[in-house]
């Protein structure tokens, strides 16, 4: 279950395993529930960070920056400059706006196709999977804030390497309040339990076994 509202930051490491290029270390900030990034320098006033309503990306570079609609939608740079970027991925017809439904349609349509002759969709599993993934981290992150510290992940072991055995969370099993003898008091308690094991836990739940079928007559 997400929170109402939270900010996450991850930070990826340099990667030096591409063919043809290494990417530097990079942070990427997450927001949702309202909560926004602070305006650019650069951003015109009376500008809305989201003017669709529904979300946005915003690059910050060492020689620009680049805000984008939901979806990397009507990308322009701050800086008022127009690069020249030439079209080298295919476009996904009729997208003209995040209501149309176009990503989704476009994976309809890949899986529609014979796997002889199939175009992949830009949100297929192999891209698609990764991000959620990272985004769930976030969230899980977020149940582990009590820990007080920055969490280091495993994506190939799919565990946290910093999280001792004997560390723990707590979580709010009562919460009253009451004035006695014209004073307020708080009687808050707390259920405690090893962080560790809860956040394996949460990697991969334990489900129980499922519902079976009567045998069939024959």
């Amino acid at each position: 279950m997400c929170p109402q509202s939270e900010t996450v930051k991850f930070v990826f490491p340099a990667r030096d395993n591409l063919p043809k290029v290494a990417l530097p270390e990079v942070s990427i900030y997450w927001y949702d529930g309202g909560l926004l990034p602070h305006r650019p320098d650069l951003l015109p006033d009376g500008t809305d960070l989201m003017r669709d309503g529904l979300g946005g990306c915003l690059f910050v570079g060492s020689k620009d920056t680049m805000l984008c609609d939901c979806g990397g939608y009507n990308p322009r740079l701050l800086s008022g400059r127009v690069p020249y970027v030439p079209q080298t991925l295919r476009r996904i017809p009729d997208a003209t706006g995040f209501h149309d439904g176009f990503h989704e349609q476009d994976w309809i349509r890949s899986c529609k196709e014979s796997p002889e002759n199939r175009t992949l969709p830009f949100g297929d599993f192999a891209y698609a999977g990764p991000f959620n993934e990272m985004v769930l981290l976030g969230v899980l992150t977020i149940r582990l804030q009590a820990l007080n510290k920055t969490l280091l992940w495993d994506g190939e072991n799919m565990q946290f390497t910093n999280i001792s055995p004997n560390e723990e969370l707590a979580i709010v099993s009562k919460n009253d309040f009451n004035i006695i003898e014209g004073h307020p008091y708080m009687d808050i308690k707390y259920d405690r339990f090893n962080a560790l094991e809860a956040t394996a836990e949460y990697i991969k739940h334990t489900y129980r076994e499922g519902w079976g079928l009567p045998d069939m007559p024959a």
